[in-house]
């Protein structure tokens, strides 16, 4: 560990890689010594922007060559469980896996379980636990600012529920202290044959889930959803039982709506002066040397996982699905069509008798 710095290496040189790159070539706790990338041209680039870094088109042959005390793994969602299990066998210290976790529940998963087997210290950058304003508004809502939290309404557009949806959903589940989901409902239209970010999408999707207890959320995404807040692509109104928050994704500020202000009061937290993704890897050197293990946000991350793909299953197969997601086993088809008279047989129940 040069200088008292642990050392850290990044798989995957998109958008999420980079993040990780930048926060670790500015953080005075890390050296960034190399990064992975099946492209030769991003190589290149990386050793240009990150001068003095190795660089690999292949993790087998950073594993081999230049094992490190941390590991940013931030490729394709597919991929993770096998670079997470074969970055597992090195000596590591702490690690970094981008979200989605996985491409599925199962998957996602098993790399949680795998890592807690080996009692490392974690984290995924969900970047909305590092920003102030969305902190604050964390913290009122489970001081009891608002009352008892009991829905949480998302408008998105331009983005859909697995690009942009998991991390509001991640933030419904955090709002709720990881409380175990009951189900969830979506309805996806594909009319457009939208794709993102490698993913088809829905032109325009609506997602119900409630948790145990009955805390609901409603999440409206989609190609062109209008927003009622002019002049915003992403509003949060948290309703309570005495009073509610609204805020903007991740724009600094927010609307507090309580007993102490019961007009409104609009706040503007100071900023962090540091990026979301060096505040996540800074916190992983604390539990590393407190060796302290905290995967709450790990196990929100696949809760919101599970709430996204049970969302398309949902869509898909036109039914409620519960959890677990991944032992969910779907109804058997129907041509029970609601809204049309009922026929008088057929079978059924009566609903005025349940």
């Amino acid at each position: 560990m040069p200088d008292g710095k642990l050392t850290a290496s990044v798989i995957g040189g998109g958008v999420g890689g980079h993040l990780s790159m930048q926060a670790l070539a500015r953080s005075e706790r890390f050296e960034l010594v190399a990064a992975t990338d099946l492209r030769p041209e991003v190589c290149t680039r990386l050793m240009q922007e990150f001068p003095g870094i190795r660089t690999f088109t292949s993790h087998h042959e950073m594993f081999s060559a230049c094992p490190t005390d941390v590991v940013c793994i931030s490729t394709y969602a597919s991929s993770h469980e096998e670079i997470t299990l074969d970055a597992l066998a090195l000596p590591l210290k702490g690690i970094l896996v981008e979200k989605p976790l996985g491409h599925t529940v199962a998957s996602g998963r098993r790399i949680l379980e795998a890592i807690k087997a080996r009692h490392l210290p974690m984290v995924v950058p969900h970047n909305l636990h590092t920003r102030r304003h969305s902190l604050e508004i964390t913290a009122r809502v489970h001081n009891g600012e608002i009352g008892q939290l009991k829905l949480v309404e998302i408008q998105c557009t331009k983005w859909d529920i697995i690009n942009a949806g998991i991390h509001w959903l991640n933030y419904f589940v955090v709002l709720t202290q990881n409380e175990p989901l009951a189900y969830v409902m979506a309805i996806c239209d594909a009319s457009t044959r939208t794709y993102r970010d490698g993913m088809q999408v829905e032109t325009i999707a609506v997602t119900y889930a409630q948790t145990q207890s009955g805390i609901r959320v409603v999440m409206n995404t989609g190609d062109d959803i209008h927003v009622n807040r002019e002049g915003k692509e992403t509003l949060f109104r948290l309703i309570g039982t005495e009073g509610q928050i609204e805020f903007w994704g991740w724009e600094n500020g927010y609307i507090l709506q309580n007993k102490q202000f019961p007009e409104g009061q609009r706040i503007i937290p100071g900023e962090f002066a540091v990026s979301g993704h060096q505040r996540y890897l800074e916190s992983l050197v604390d539990m590393i040397e407190r060796e302290e293990l905290d995967y709450a946000i790990p196990e929100s991350s696949l809760m919101a996982l599970e709430l996204c793909e049970g969302a398309y299953l949902s869509s898909q197969r036109h039914c409620q699905v519960t959890f677990p997601v991944d032992q969910f086993i779907p109804p058997a088809p129907t041509n029970w069509e609601p809204g049309q008279p009922y026929a008088g047989s057929g079978g059924g129940r009566d609903g005025r008798k349940l």
